[in-house]
């Protein structure tokens, strides 16, 4: 099985949370593949920042998620690791609008975040980080 990792983060303002309209035009939360050597905190806030415009400095941990599939033209198994982080945006107005890949962030609020998001794991993480970033926040 070849393995991917991942870090990403889930970036709260108030009652809001960050997301990121993806390819396949679903709305996920944001995240970025990791390199030998890269630091994950470091490439989570920086790849919110690059991406987005929003400043974010990290509340905590939140986990790790993990999702297989199995590759039809490499005929291998892979496993996506993610390690996610909880953050706070420092700047939630200003989202980067200067091309197509910079406008597909947005926050919205807990509840339409809920609706919107398709994947189960990203809606469980959104719920239960929320949650931790209440108490500590």
């Amino acid at each position: 099985m070849l393995v991917r990792n991942y870090v990403g983060g889930v970036v709260f303002s108030g009652d809001k949370v960050l997301l990121l309209k993806n390819e396949k035009d679903e709305w996920v939360l944001p995240r970025k593949a990791m390199q030998d050597g890269e630091i994950p905190n470091v490439v989570a806030v920086k790849k919110i920042e690059e991406g987005s415009g929003i400043a974010a400095q990290i509340v905590c941990a939140a986990g790790q998620t993990n999702y297989e599939f199995s590759c039809v033209t490499r005929q291998k198994p892979f496993c996506n690791k993610t390690t996610w982080y909880i953050m706070k945006s420092l700047n939630e107005n200003e989202i980067r609008k200067k091309d197509d890949k910079q406008e597909r962030f947005s926050f919205f609020k807990i509840d339409k975040a809920m609706d919107i998001i398709s994947s189960n794991q990203d809606k469980s993480l959104v719920n239960l980080s929320f949650r931790k970033y209440k108490e500590l926040i």
